[in-house]
């Protein structure tokens, strides 16, 4: 027998509503909702419909991720995932690190290996956050903050991007490659056009 009713996330959506305190947040979700239903009107095809289903839906993942941690203050650190344990920028990235997190920081990296292992290494796993991409040819998590109810993985760069920035209140930018680059110039560009608050980089 099938079972035509609505689910009960859609039949909830107006009693959800009401029940929320803020008025401004309420707005903000209507306009979601808004936004989420003009896709049918403008016949959106089906790549775009996945595109934006899979980056709101990781974006709220990482929201959640971070919420229980946004009254501490958080460094992100980019740098090469190609750094060996035996590079003096390895130890330097340690060091930082474990310094930042004595004075009750958190760090965020991408949780890949080189830099970013360095850096969780001497904040120690309680206090790294992990916000990595999946690729193709990189290996998944490093071992320090792999299976950490604080590390989450994303498909696109620029919701990625958006995390490591969003949550930061300081950077430290160390050598590497073409995605430390692009970490690096982003977070350039968005203090230069004054798309974002002014912070130690």
């Amino acid at each position: 027998m099938t079972n035509d009713a609505p689910s009960d996330e859609f039949t909830t959506i107006p009693e959800l509503l009401d029940a929320m305190v803020s008025q401004r947040d309420r707005r903000l979700i209507e306009e979601l909702l808004r936004t989420t239903t003009q896709f049918v009107h403008d016949e959106t095809d089906t790549l775009n419909l996945k595109i934006a289903a899979a980056a709101l839906a990781e974006m709220r993942e990482a929201f959640e991720m971070f919420q229980p941690y946004s009254g501490v203050p958080k460094v992100a650190i980019f740098g090469s995932a190609r750094t060996k344990a035996d590079d003096p920028l390895y130890a330097q990235a340690r060091e930082v690190a474990e310094r930042l997190a004595g004075q009750e920081w958190m760090v965020i990296t991408g949780a890949g290996p080189g830099i970013m292992q360095a850096a969780m290494e001497g904040a120690g796993r309680e206090r790294s956050i992990g916000v990595s991409i999946r690729l193709p040819f990189e290996q998944g998590a490093n071992p320090i903050i792999a299976g950490d109810q604080k590390y989450v993985s994303m498909k696109y760069f620029f919701t990625r991007k958006l995390m490591l920035i969003k949550e930061a209140k300081a950077f430290v930018c160390l050598p590497g490659g073409f995605g430390t680059m692009d970490e690096t110039f982003e977070l350039l560009t968005l203090t230069q056009t004054g798309k974002g608050v002014p912070v130690p980089i």
